[in-house]
């Protein structure tokens, strides 16, 4: 998916020194609303990058969208869009989307699949939601790319998780490990993402990497992760040191979560537009790249329009901006 906001921000993320140890506290992070272009857009709601926090792991980037009406909404039409220096993992709940890049890829993100796209050093795509379903709804997620292999070569990779069953609930798997379940899909950096469906009150405890930041987005409920509630579109936060999730349902409904984790990522990226590099020359050289139609991006076959403008670049160069200090007693 491309960040389409007509004026992005240049953000620069890091790690903060560790703070000192303390019981561990769920930070809520809440979405904001952003158009997904043209004048009947879709709405998704942005959780990260944001003020309070710009990196889980790895995930840079999370947007979560619907259930959206298709037929009134135009549904999603991404039309070609360039991207550096990350992998873009696409999962659905509804809906189908058709998925064309520059390695001629022609594929269909479908509910309960993992669509994973590499682009290191430069790839492009299009996605457009289809006829087949009426409703749309999902997550797009961006993973950032480590130093050593942010210009890795184009890969796209798809893979079918089978569901586990808990005691109370349902997880899916889709990178790394969770529940005894490992993932075949390839990362450059340790990573955990999986969907969790909980039956109505029902609570499970996972164990987990201590090693990891962990992020819980709920899609649908009310899920308690420790004792902080987190309502439908927020995304807790919990930083290393947990040796286990303990997620309740606090609905009568099933309740559906993503979870994501990862180490912390100890390097210094800029994220500007669908572009990531480590220096505001890198998100320049990548820009005047896709403007001039460079071989580094390729082309995309069979999309019925005109590929993405790149935006104007802001007439300032990057200023840090880190993750915050967590307070005293967080850890």
């Amino acid at each position: 998916m491309s960040n389409v906001e007509l004026k992005p921000t240049e953000v620069r993320c890091g790690t903060e020194p560790e703070p000192e140890a303390g019981p561990a506290r769920v930070e809520v992070l809440t979405a904001r609303s952003v158009p997904l272009g043209g004048p009947r857009a879709m709405t998704v709601r942005r959780t990260l990058p944001q003020r309070a926090r710009t990196l889980i792991g790895a995930w840079c980037f999370a947007d979560h969208y619907g259930p959206d009406d298709v037929a009134e909404s135009g549904g999603m039409d991404v039309a070609p869009h360039p991207h550096t220096g990350l992998q873009t993992v696409s999962w659905l709940f509804s809906g189908e989307i058709e998925h064309r890049d520059s390695m001629g890829n022609h594929a269909y993100v479908r509910p309960g699949e993992l669509n994973l796209m590499t682009g290191g050093h430069g790839i492009a795509h299009s996605e457009v939601s289809t006829a087949r379903a009426t409703l749309l709804h999902g997550v797009q997620l961006w993973v950032a790319l480590p130093e050593a292999d942010r210009n890795a070569p184009r890969d796209f990779q798809h893979h079918v998780p089978s569901p586990v069953a808990l005691d109370g609930g349902e997880l899916r798997v889709f990178l790394g490990s969770l529940g005894g379940v490992t993932s075949p899909v390839r990362t450059f950096t340790p990573l955990l993402g999986a969907q969790l469906v909980l039956e109505p009150g029902a609570s499970v405890t996972l164990a987990v990497d201590p090693g990891f930041e962990h992020g819980v987005l709920v899609d649908q409920g009310v899920v308690r992760l420790g004792e902080q509630a987190l309502e439908a579109a927020e995304l807790g936060f919990l930083d290393v040191g947990a040796h286990e999730l303990t997620l309740t349902n606090e609905t009568a409904e099933p309740a559906r979560s993503i979870l994501l984790g990862g180490p912390p990522f100890g390097e210094e990226i800029v994220m500007w537009w669908n572009f990531i590099g480590r220096s505001h020359e890198d998100i320049v050289r990548a820009r005047e790249d896709w403007e001039h139609a460079a071989d580094r991006f390729g082309a995309v076959a069979g999309y019925p329009g005109d590929r993405l403008p790149a935006p104007a670049l802001p007439n300032a160069t990057i200023t840090p901006r880190r993750n915050p200090a967590p307070k005293r007693g967080q850890r």
